[in-house]
């Protein structure tokens, strides 16, 4: 069984299609009379000519938004002076025939305020009562009606108002709501913040112990530290991608992309947890370019493939990439347990885990899926599900835009198994607050074979370094931006830097100000911010 997670309702799309639907209803209605002798044949062909050139322009307006989509105010105007024009018409023409449609006034009145809120309602009940009044002045029949007019203006006037009013209600509740849930995710992201301190100087301080002269049982110990330290990491990092979906920050920075090297990369990222739970990696892709936002994307690819690591222990996994008539699709298919029919409906919830009876403990809050659906809502991807209980999952992402190679390409190549002696001589300058973790990156480095001068504020710039390692938020004094500004400042050239921070990374990059500048989400891995630092000599010595 397959699911897919449901794409974002789309207001103005959902409307136009109940357009094409009212539209050869009143066509029906309007020829049901004319068969009974209600109206006569000019007023019924009339009504005909009314609706015919009413659904030709709902179609128009229906294509435009499936090609347009969004919020665009002229469309949404100019679809309500086409809606009361016509039901005018048709109403004028019918005379006492036509009175039920002014229950479709009166419902595409109401649809316009609970669709698009209180000032498109004020807007629609402006027409609405025009075309009540067009309707009295030009037929004979609604001016010998003048207490029927009068309802129907009153009516017109009154619901519209008790809408407005609940609406309100709601918007207040729904604003409540929203801080509240901020509010959480505020907390819960400060706390992760705070926590991940210690726990980046902890895998520093084990992957220093990792190169020490360790007996087999000591290396065993030290293993189990950094599968524990790796869960604990993608739990704070699930934490910070919800507080950021909860408070608007993620906007999509789309750019041109080699879909292949990406995937490698986070397969090259994933080499230790895949080691640890038994499963090789297998990658299926061509060379082929995709425009996207690279952090969203690695992002949700991250949370599936850990999914595939936790839940199918010892089977291999396979990413493929394959085209298809919505564009690109990128697939990981896996041959563990499966999930059973009763719980893919509800995987994209909030906090939802598929948990069995005898269930072996696996780590994770049930933030994985849920963030992935909404980052694809936010790139306009669709995520789809199948699984078949016993023999495996596929998981896909859907609709990424295919695109021409760029001219010019720049790769950096990052290898976890680039040798520490090429760090060599390194003159870094590490700056960081927080006493234990400058103590363990420091540590880090030196084992590596850079020469490093600490410092926990802006540096002396006496000596000249060959590369910046900075936290970002180092209290009031300066802030890591402040610090590598300065050292560029005293030095006279651009001297390469790495930021790490346990902040949202798109906050860092916004106040930063500069997109050279790497940055790195703390508890960082060893490998990456080694293989970084490589990258970053090459590069230098190139230049």
């Amino acid at each position: 069984m397959s699911v897919t997670a449901p794409r974002a309702y789309d207001a103005e799309r959902a409307q136009a299609v109940v357009r094409l639907i009212i539209s050869p209803i009143a066509i029906s209605y309007a020829l049901a009379l004319y068969q009974f002798s209600m109206i006569e044949a000019e007023v019924a062909w009339n009504i005909f000519l009314y609706e015919v050139t009413y659904c030709a322009a709902a179609l128009a307006l229906w294509l435009d938004i499936r090609r347009r989509p969004g919020n665009r105010p002229v469309r949404r105007v100019l679809t309500m002076i086409i809606d009361y024009t016509t039901i005018t018409l048709v109403i004028t023409a019918g005379g006492a025939a036509m009175l039920p449609i002014y229950a479709v006034l009166l419902w595409v009145t109401v649809g316009y305020g609970l669709r698009y809120q209180s000032g498109y309602l004020l807007l629609a009940t402006i027409m609405a009562t025009l075309s009540l009044l067009i309707i009295a002045s030009t037929s004979a029949y609604w001016q010998s009606q003048p207490y029927l007019i009068f309802t129907l203006l009153l009516t017109t006037l009154m619901v519209p108002a008790y809408i407005h009013t609940l609406l309100k209600r709601s918007r207040r509740a729904a604003e409540a709501e929203q801080a509240a849930n901020l509010a959480k995710s505020q907390f819960l992201a400060q706390a992760s913040h705070d926590l991940r301190q210690p726990i980046h100087s902890i895998s520093l301080f084990t992957a220093c112990l990792r190169d020490s002269s360790l007996g087999t049982e000591q290396q065993r110990l030290v293993e189990n530290i950094d599968k524990s330290l790796h869960s604990v990491s993608r739990l704070f990092r699930s934490i910070l991608d919800m507080y950021s979906l909860d408070s608007g920050k993620v906007d999509p920075q789309m750019e041109t992309l080699p879909l292949h090297t990406l995937l490698q990369q986070l397969i090259q990222q994933n080499t230790e947890a895949a080691r640890w739970a038994g499963v090789d990696i297998r990658l299926h892709c061509p060379p082929v370019y995709v425009r996207t936002d690279h952090a969203l994307l690695t992002t949700m690819l991250q949370n599936l493939l850990s999914n595939a690591l936790k839940y199918a222990p010892g089977q291999p996994v396979l990413i493929g990439c394959r085209r298809t008539s919505t564009g690109l699709s990128i697939e990981l298919y896996d041959k563990g347990r499966g999930i059973a029919e009763a719980h893919l409906e509800n995987i994209f919830e909030e906090f939802y885990r598929v948990r069995q009876a005898r269930d072996s403990d696996v780590d994770g809050m049930g933030l994985g899926l849920t963030i992935v659906r909404r980052l694809g809502t936010l790139m306009d991807l669709r995520i789809r599900i199948h699984s078949v209980e016993g023999r495996g999952t596929l998981a896909a992402i859907d609709g990424l835009q295919t695109v021409a190679a760029p001219l010019e390409r720049i790769a950096t190549a990052r290898s976890n198994s680039l040798a520490p002696r090429m760090l060599d001589g390194l003159r870094v300058c590490l700056i960081e607050d927080d006493q234990n973790v400058l103590l363990a990156t420091a540590t880090l480095l030196t084992k590596w074979g850079c020469d490093v001068a600490t410092f926990t504020s802006l540096p002396d710039v006496s000596t000249d370094f060959d590369l910046v390692v900075t936290d970002f938020d180092l209290g009031r004094e300066a802030s890591g931006a402040d610090c590598i500004n300065h050292v560029r400042a005293v030095s006279g050239r651009n001297v390469p830097a790495i930021i790490m921070t346990g902040h949202d990374v798109r906050r860092v990059h916004e106040q930063l100000g500069d997109e050279n500048i790497p940055i790195l989400s703390k508890p960082v891995q060893p490998a990456e911010l080694r293989s970084l630092l490589v990258a970053l000599k090459l590069g230098s010595q190139a230049a």
